[in-house]
C-alpha cells in the first residue's frame, strides 16, 4: 500500500499487517476531518491488496489510543457542518465495518467517543491493565447516538443508558468482564499482542471469515444505518440550540489557560 501525504497517520507493515497509528499524540490522537478522511482512504484499500493479511489500529504515544472528536474542531461548527460531520464519520465507520480481513485495535490508552467507537468497530480488542473506555459526549453537549448504539451490543440497554448518561470511564478490569476488551497485557505488548491476534485470526479460510463478516454486517446494518439517520437529527438540533459551541469553547479556553499557566511556572 502506497499513500503519500499522510498527517495524521503513519503506516507500518509487519509481515502482511497493516499497522494503523492515529498520529496525533499532543492532542491524545483526536480525531479531525482530516483524519478521517485519511483513515477512510487508508482502510478502503485493504481488501483488494493482496499484500495485506489484516489490520491492527492503536494510537501514537503512551496516552491515548484516541480520545474522541478534536474539540478545537466541533466548537467552531455550525449546524450545516454538523451534518457534515456525521456523514463522513458515517463513511469512515463504514469502511471500517466493511473490512472483510481481520481488524483488531491495540488500546494503548484511553479511548473515549470516537476512539472507542472505533474501537468497538474492529472485530477484537486488547489492551493494558491501565487503560480506560467511556462514552463522554454528554459533556460535550452532545447527545450520546453513536456510542450509545455500539455499547448497546456489548453491554444491553440499561448499562448503555447508565454509561451515556454519567459519562463514566471504564477501567480495563470492567471492559473484558463485559467484552469490550478481549485481552489484557502488559503495555509495551499491546501491539506485538494485536499483531499476533490479526496472525491468528488469518489463518482461518479466508472465504468463511469474510463471509462471517458479511453476516455480522447484515444482522447490524440496519441498526448502524438508523442510529447515523438519528445522528444527524440530534446533532443538528444540538448545534442549532448552541449548546455544545459554549461547552467545547468553555473548555477549550480552559486548557488554554491551564496550558499558559503552566509555561508561566
Amino acid at each position: 500500500m502506497m499513500i503519500d501525504n499522510l498527517l495524521t497517520l503513519q503506516l507500518k507493515h509487519c509481515d502482511g499487517i497493516l499497522v494503523v497509528y492515529l498520529k496525533r499524540p499532543k492532542v491524545l490522537n483526536a480525531v479531525t476531518a482530516r483524519m478521517r478522511n485519511e483513515l477512510a482512504e487508508v482502510l478502503s484499500e485493504v481488501n483488494d491488496d493482496n499484500g495485506i493479511r489484516g489490520v491492527v489500529i492503536t494510537g501514537a504515544g503512551d496516552r491515548a489510543f484516541c480520545a474522541g472528536q478534536d474539540l478545537d474542531e466541533a466548537a467552531n461548527f455550525a449546524s450545516g457542518d454538523a451534518e457534515k460531520w456525521m456523514e463522513q464519520t458515517r463513511h469512515t465507520f463504514a469502511t471500517l465495518r466493511d473490512l472483510d480481513k481481520p481488524c483488531v485495535s491495540a488500546i494503548n490508552g484511553v479511548a473515549a467517543g470516537a476512539g472507542l467507537q472505533l474501537a468497538l468497530l474492529c472485530d477484537l480488542r486488547v489492551g493494558h491493565s491501565g487503560i480506560r473506555m467511556g462514552q463522554p459526549e454528554i459533556k460535550a453537549g452532545l447527545a450520546s447516538i453513536l456510542g450509545s448504539y455500539l455499547l448497546s451490543l456489548y453491554y444491553g440497554h440499561a448499562r448503555s443508558v447508565e454509561l451515556s448518561l454519567t459519562a463514566r470511564f471504564v477501567n480495563a478490569k470492567e471492559c473484558l468482564q463485559l467484552g469490550l476488551l478481549n485481552r489484557i497485557v502488559a503495555s509495551d505488548k499491546v501491539v506485538d499482542t494485536a499483531i499476533e491476534m490479526v496472525n491468528e485470526l488469518a489463518k482461518q479460510p479466508p472465504g468463511a471469515f469474510r463471509l462471517t463478516k458479511q453476516r455480522y454486517r447484515h444482522v447490524t446494518q440496519a441498526g448502524f444505518d438508523d442510529v447515523f439517520s438519528a445522528a444527524i437529527r440530534y446533532v443538528c438540533e444540538a448545534y442549532e440550540s448552541g449548546e455544545p459551541q459554549a461547552v467545547m469553547s468553555s473548555f477549550v479556553k480552559r486548557r488554554s489557560d491551564n496550558t499558559s499557566l503552566k509555561n508561566t511556572e
